[in-house]
């Protein structure tokens, strides 16, 4: 029987409107920003387009909707490559939307609108049950239901299709279902809420990466931005080195990491593997502005790992 090596991708869709602001505002203060951008984006998509950047052979399930922004979404992620066949408009319902400050060190202030997207359904997951069968990864994260989220690490344990969950937005309490999937991939503020930390608490990441697997996870795959990424599992807990990046937006620096880490892992790569050459996708996303327009390709982060 053929290995398999297909993604399936189950996320958000959105429009995301960018704006970049000398630095974040007060609450009550408003500050002077540049021209508003409109670009695609939403974890999902962008996670979709990230693996097939990288030559993932990739399949997107979500939702837009029939708003004047829905109908261009699915051709412009097929033209990167992703299989939009399991994508479905939702009648009465916006598009999902994200709006984004980009402060003058790169770093960004995202608030995220649902719209469509909280139309993923239980319906939405039985369809796609084919590909998620044949599926060597199932990819997903935390901008559509949660407790569909749930239904579909239940499907997967099932079906026995290996399940990466990127826990964002983080919720205060993650159902356990969702600790018990192959491998969690939150960024660093992300795991102190899913450990019960305050957001500036100060704690060791192998203390986190460790309260993480205590709490039910088979794998953590701790991203740490500039000090690259931990990787902790029952066999111990391994640091993963950064690459240099010249930072302009790091704007969907993580969903080109878990993109990467899902193309490598579909490919038969260890995890401590495919959290490096994550690692480098990640970078190569911070170089640039935008979401999508700054994931890589594969030839780009081929280069970054002989560098």
């Amino acid at each position: 029987m053929p290995r398999r090596q297909s993604i399936v991708v189950v996320g958000s869709i959105n429009i995301d409107f960018v704006t970049r602001v000398e630095r974040f505002p007060q609450a009550g203060e408003t500050v002077a920003g540049g021209d508003l951008q409109l670009l695609p984006g939403g974890k999902g998509a962008n996670q979709a387009v990230a693996a097939a950047r990288l030559g993932g052979d990739v399949f997107l399930v979500g939702r837009v909707g029939d708003d004047p922004f829905g109908p261009d979404q699915p051709p412009q992620l097929a033209a990167h490559g992703v299989d939009v066949t399991h994508v479905k408009p939702t009648v009465g319902v916006r598009t999902g939307s994200a709006m984004i400050l980009v402060d003058a060190d790169g770093r960004n202030c995202i608030v995220v609108s649902p719209g469509a997207n909280g139309a993923v359904s239980s319906d939405d997951l039985k369809g796609a049950e084919p590909i998620i069968a044949d599926a060597a990864v199932v990819l997903a994260q935390l901008e559509t239901p949660i407790a569909v989220v749930v239904e579909l690490a239940a499907m997967c344990r099932r079906l026995g299709t290996p399940m990466i969950l990127d826990p964002a937005p983080a919720p205060a309490h993650l159902p356990p279902e969702l600790f018990a999937v192959d491998a969690i991939t939150p960024n660093r503020s992300e795991a102190l809420r899913l450990a019960g930390h305050q957001p500036d608490d100060v704690v060791d990441p192998e203390v986190l990466a460790w309260k993480l697997l205590e709490l039910g996870a088979r794998a953590v795959v701790l991203k740490l931005d500039k000090d690259g990424a931990l990787v902790a599992n029952r066999d111990g807990v391994r640091h993963i080195p950064a690459f240099k990046a010249e930072v302009v937006d790091t704007t969907a620096a993580g969903d080109a990491f878990n993109g990467a880490l899902a193309v490598m892992l579909a490919n038969g790569a260890t995890l401590d593997e495919a959290a490096c050459f994550a690692n480098a996708a990640g970078a190569i996303a911070c170089e640039k502005q935008g979401a999508i327009p700054s994931l890589p390709t594969l030839e780009e982060v081929e280069r970054r790992l002989g560098s």
